[in-house]
């Protein structure tokens, strides 16, 4: 009679055979990507496509992988990339996961590919800040720098990552000028958006350092995302809309006056809308309070 302990006796899981054709379909997240960015790993595949599910446009004869997105897994590809390619690169990886570009996924994945190949993220052996260091993750020295796999600018993975990278940020960067907030009756701010990427995760910090104790939400329309802090910490709330209290009472005097600063300020002489389209993107006028109806007066703001 055979032994049920024998481990030779024991069941194990049959180990999936990796794919050829694939394409791996995540939920649009970062962390999701990052899920995918692993799973492709753990399946020993190659997948020539990873993209959010509801754009996936797969291939004639391709096998669609659908990935969850898990977070302990996630959390171990930023670790994973932290630790071999510094603090500099996920940075990079988490600002091009959040584009709207359709070929994200397969940039960012092919990008931690190359890198991970690499393995050549610090040279902390001659770095005179190594038995000082915080950690790989909060590196900053100078040799760490200079032997990032971001300099690899030739080589296509980093360059499309990098090209990614900026796009995101000057979006941002533009979130930041262009944001517009009004004056609610319970004491909060709102603000609403349509950036060309998912960059609310990236102002919370800025706006909550400035806001310090005030409450308010910044409402991504085009991504159905929400920036919500309350005064010590921000969360982000998935939302196709937010149903608003009345503005505070010194709301309609203040958008006022701002409008009338913009008319004041501008020099009729010198109207150039082709350069103000370039500086401001006409995109954004739907949501900025001095392009209004009768914001910036007539003749200006044609």
């Amino acid at each position: 009679m055979s032994n049920p302990h024998n481990s030779r006796n024991t069941a194990r899981p049959v180990r999936e055979e990796p794919l050829q054709d694939v394409a791996y379909a995540y939920d649009g997240t970062p962390e999701g990507l990052l899920t995918a960015v692993f799973q492709a790993y753990a399946n020993r595949e190659d997948p020539q496509d990873i993209a959010p599910g509801n754009t996936l446009q797969p291939r004639l004869g391709q096998t669609v992988r659908t990935i969850e997105t898990d977070m302990q897994l996630a959390m171990r590809v930023r670790k994973g990339i932290q630790r071999t390619c510094g603090q500099t690169a996920f940075e990079a990886v988490l600002h091009a996961a959040l584009s709207d570009d359709p070929n994200t996924g397969a940039i960012v994945y092919r990008f931690v590919r190359y890198a991970m190949s690499r393995r050549q993220p610090h040279d902390c052996a001659r770095c005179p800040k190594r038995h000082s260091c915080a950690g790989i993750p909060n590196c900053t020295a100078a040799s760490a720098r200079r032997s990032s796999v971001l300099d690899d600018l030739a080589n296509p993975a980093v360059g499309a990552l990098l090209k990614l990278d900026r796009a995101v940020m000057n979006e941002r960067h533009r979130m930041l000028q262009f944001l517009r907030f009004e004056h609610l009756e319970n004491g909060g701010w709102f603000a609403r958006c349509s950036p060309n990427a998912s960059v609310v995760p990236l102002v919370m910090d800025w706006f909550a350092g400035r806001f310090n104790t005030q409450p308010f939400a910044v409402l991504d329309e085009r991504h159905a995302l929400a920036g919500v802090y309350e005064g010590r910490g921000w969360r982000l709330v998935r939302t196709e809309g937010a149903d608003l209290p009345a503005h505070a009472s010194d709301e309609e005097l203040m958008q006022a006056a701002w409008k009338r600063f913009y008319n004041a300020t501008a020099v009729e002489a010198r109207y150039n809308p082709e350069l103000r389209r370039q500086f401001m993107p006409e995109r954004f006028w739907k949501d900025l309070t001095e392009m209004r109806e009768g914001a910036p007066g007539e003749g200006l703001a044609r």
